[in-house]
């Protein structure tokens, strides 16, 4: 991020990804009400109150949904630090990014595999 306000875009997003993983165990684990659900992430993100209602409605629909993006964003990023230091300045974010999304929706342990093998293909290429 180049600038503040990219830097502030970003960090709204998190934000917003964190609420998530309080208001959808929130709703069905805690057995929160729709209304509480809409006041706890209007009051901890940027979001307008109509995306806050949309999304609040998909969580109710959609159990699990949002708590599973974060748990994907972390392992990709987990595999994505592995492949950086197996490969050092051979890693390139292109073909890494190119691998995650070849096979399209896949279990974790699956792209993990996916990943492992492709950091052993990519370590057997000559350097450039």
């Amino acid at each position: 991020y180049t600038t503040p306000y990219e830097d502030f875009g970003r960090l709204t997003y998190e934000m917003w990804r964190a609420c998530r993983l309080v208001v959808d165990p929130g709703i069905h684990y805690k057995g929160w009400d729709r209304q509480k659900a809409i006041d706890y992430m209007a009051s901890n993100t940027a979001l307008s109150i109509h995306e806050v209602t949309t999304e609040i409605d998909r969580y109710i629909g959609w159990p699990g949904q949002a708590v599973s993006y974060k748990i994907g964003e972390l392992k990709i990023r987990e595999l994505r630090k592995r492949a950086e230091e197996a490969l050092g300045e051979n890693f390139d974010i292109r073909s890494f990014h190119d691998k995650i999304l070849e096979n399209g929706a896949v279990p974790l342990k699956t792209l993990e595999r996916i990943i492992d093998l492709f950091i052993k293909e990519e370590s057997s290429k000559p350097s450039s």
